[in-house]
């Protein structure tokens, strides 16, 4: 029996109304399940049409007609099928990628790395790169790469270790540099940690008057969702996210958490007087925005000072967001995505008083570093947002209007696990990939 149009139409009307409670309410999730029963069309039918009642789920066959079932279950699969378009199995093989546009070769600024997670750009071209195993390094402008010494002991376990780093507004007087990372102690005989900041003077290839300037509370035994994007606005205040811990019950909607937050302070780690919460005796201080789940990615648009930040979702529900201050993003109350067991975590995508993200991911991506390019190198792309992609390994180029994304284009695909992103004092794209890890510079040809 075949579907005749008016019903192949309905099929996206009976998944919203029949499945998508269950199921998630975007059918492309189904590309991310485990198919115990079959994922062939004549599986699907089936168990639409019988259901499996231990597993709690129901038969249909009673409700719709065979021809909706038939309809319903091509859906599914045509769902499958767009959001297989991520994955790619042919690895580089060269360091020259063609793309839409451009052309673009990879040029390798620093090898022999295991977890490049952030970098930060030293006047005379030289860099500073965040190894998640707790080494930090100094890479002058041709390409020698030296140890720094004076970090502190992190734990370098889970997603945990040394992560984000950027320089102070004026580095050039004072040499502060700014790092995030995971800090461990011994909670009876478990080992707990927080996401942490310290901020410290580099002279030469050392850091001295180390101090921490923001620790987050509460510590947890779990070791991961550190969040740990920093930026600094033109007014000189620190922005940085700290992930929810994978509490996601506990720290989010809780103000008197420092988990699942956007926090700002100023350089000193004070609390500026205009803070959010500033006066609410039961929220900490410092907290700008609040229920995220784990923000990766986060970044100051060059002209305008809107911040962008981009987090993960669970299995789908990746987001982009426009940070404002004192506002709900809403996890888990709302969200796009289903959890990693294949159940729901909420029936709501949206809620009164929860913000809405610009964008959002399905399948998910792994959104990590993000940034904007702010010049002309690359022609046509002035304005575009790029985000790596850990899950595809690949960058993301993001074409946006009026706060909208409007295009998107895979560039270097297969290039690896994408951490960071950034644009150097020379104008050029800087991108870092995982296990093994290099830091590469996009030249277009």
């Amino acid at each position: 029996v075949k579907p005749d149009k008016k019903e192949e139409v309905t099929a996206s009307a009976n998944y919203k109304t029949y499945c998508a409670t269950c199921h998630g309410e975007k059918v492309e999730m189904f590309v991310d399940r485990f198919w115990k029963h079959g994922s062939k069309k004549e599986s699907l039918i089936a168990s639409i049409s019988n259901g499996w009642t231990d597993a709690g789920m129901p038969a249909w066959k009673e409700v719709l007609k065979p021809t909706e079932i038939e309809a319903l279950s091509e859906y599914i699969l045509n769902g499958i099928e767009e959001g297989k378009k991520f994955r790619f199995s042919d690895k580089p093989t060269s360091n020259i990628f063609q793309q839409e546009d451009l052309t673009l070769k990879l040029d390798t600024i620093a090898s022999g790395l295991q977890n490049p997670w952030g970098l930060a750009f030293l006047p005379n071209n030289e860099m500073i790169i965040n190894d998640r195993n707790g080494m930090m390094y100094r890479v002058s402008a041709d390409k020698i790469k030296t140890k720094i010494t004076g970090v502190p002991e992190v734990l370098a376990e889970g997603q945990g270790g040394l992560l984000d780093v950027i320089l102070h507004p004026k580095y050039s007087e004072n040499s502060l540099i700014y790092f995030s990372y995971s800090l461990a102690k011994k909670q009876g005989d478990s080992v707990v940690s927080t996401t942490a900041i310290m901020r410290a003077k580099l002279v030469g290839n050392t850091l001295t008057e180390q101090k921490n300037i923001f620790v987050a509370f509460p510590y947890f035994k779990s070791q991961y969702h550190y969040g740990s994007r920093l930026q600094f606005d033109k007014a000189g205040f620190l922005f940085f996210t700290v992930g929810e811990r994978g509490k996601e019950n506990i720290n989010p909607q809780d103000l008197s958490s420092d988990c699942g937050k956007i926090h700002r302070i100023k350089d000193d780690g004070s609390i500026p007087k205009d803070n959010p919460f500033v006066k609410n005796r039961k929220a900490r201080p410092s907290i700008y925005s609040w229920g995220h789940r784990n923000p990766q990615g986060m970044v100051i648009h060059p002209e305008t000072g809107v911040i962008w930040e981009t987090e993960h979702g669970p299995r789908g529900g990746d987001e982009l967001n426009i940070v404002k201050p004192k506002t709900n993003y809403g996890w888990p109350v709302i969200s796009y995505g289903i959890n990693y067991n294949g159940k729901p975590i909420t029936n709501l995508t949206e809620k009164v008083g929860m913000a809405q993200p610009q964008h959002y991911w399905i399948p998910s991506i792994g959104p990590s570093g993000t940034t904007f390019i702010n010049n002309d190198i690359y022609k046509g792309w002035k304005g575009n947002l790029l985000v790596g992609s850990l899950r595809f390994k690949y960058l993301n180029r993001v074409v946006i209007e009026n706060n909208k994304v409007v295009k998107e284009e895979i560039l270097l695909k297969n290039i690896g696990r994408l951490r960071d992103v950034k644009i150097g004092n020379d104008g050029y794209i800087y991108v870092a990939v995982e296990e093994p890890g290099f830091v590469f510079r996009l030249v277009p040809q």
